[in-house]
């Protein structure tokens, strides 16, 4: 199982020597991938509900936001070795020709590490904020992938959608990656798991328990089955969000939450799930508050891995 961690692109601890420094530490601890998140805004009235908070409010980490994909082109060159994943970006918000040619650059300037983890957005907030439609991003979002393989694997790529017009061309450089950076959809409903088994490389879960992951990854490879695909192929990379205690919580605890002896248990369970990879964010935890305690963070995860 590979193991990665979050860079701090985002939160009051997010600055250049920090994000250069964790990206350098990674390499040197054995990490196998860095990821970036993503935040467009922090509304101060926000018209949905946080879906990861009791009261809906948004973490006051994202007050303070890194671009993701440039970031990861900054830590591109100051590392060698390290994949370098979205954990995820919002489809809705993105032009898929432009992003297309965004992450092409960032394999071809990395040697072929990208890892492009994508999801539907669920703000609508930031959906006003940059034109989009919270209706029908689901339908708008099989078109996106389609436009990005296209444009990746052909030459010249055309595209004649509902929602997207590729006219045919010749869009280059192609990705260092054959036949193109791995995919990975944000998924936590049937119809986002079938457009995964569909369009995507895998799936990248958050915060699901390690029954309900097993009952998800049977279905995503049933429904990669039924769309002609090979379902061994279908990868897992699990974000594991991770608040350490003192003490061990109860029963009702988050995954990747508690003692580390919990945290521990956790790791060996999606171990033995048969997930390719886990990678850990400590930003809303007490470990994320101070450059210190985040290194130290991952050093101390490395060793449970």
């Amino acid at each position: 199982m590979r193991v990665g961690f979050i860079l701090p692109n985002i939160g009051p601890v997010a600055s250049p020597a920090l994000v250069g420094q964790v990206a350098q530490t990674a390499e040197a601890l054995g990490y196998d991938s860095l990821w970036v998140t993503e935040r467009l805004l922090y509304p101060v009235k926000p018209q949905t509900p946080y879906p990861a908070t009791a009261d809906g409010s948004l973490p006051a980490a994202y007050k303070h936001v890194l671009d993701p994909v440039a970031t990861l082109t900054f830590v591109a060159a100051r590392t060698s070795r390290v994949a370098l994943g979205t954990s995820v970006l919002d489809i809705p918000y993105y032009n898929p020709v432009l992003l297309a040619r965004q992450l092409t650059t960032l394999d071809v300037l990395s040697g072929g590490r990208v890892r492009v983890g994508l999801g539907i957005g669920w703000s609508k907030d930031e959906f006003d904020a940059v034109g989009a439609s919270l209706a029908d991003r689901g339908r708008r979002a099989d078109e996106f992938l389609q436009v990005l393989k296209a444009i990746w694997t052909t030459d010249p790529a055309e595209f004649r959608g509902r929602y997207y017009q590729l006219p045919r061309s010749f869009i280059g450089p192609k990705p260092v990656q054959k036949p193109h950076p791995p995919i990975y959809l944000a998924a936590f409903v049937p119809q986002a798991l079938r457009r995964a088994a569909v369009y995507a490389n895998g799936w990248n879960p958050v915060g699901i328990p390690a029954d309900g992951m097993a009952k998800m990854m049977a279905q995503l490879r049933e429904m990669a089955a039924a769309a002609g695909r090979d379902p061994a192929a279908m990868e897992v990379v699990v974000r594991a969000n991770i608040y350490v205690t003192p003490r061990a919580l109860g029963a009702d605890r988050w995954i990747f939450s508690g003692s580390l002896d919990q945290v521990k248990a956790d790791i060996d369970a999606v171990r033995a799930l048969g997930v390719q990879e886990v990678f850990f964010d400590p930003t809303f935890s007490p470990d994320g508050e101070t450059a210190d305690l985040f290194l130290a963070c991952m050093a101390r995860i490395r060793k449970l891995c």
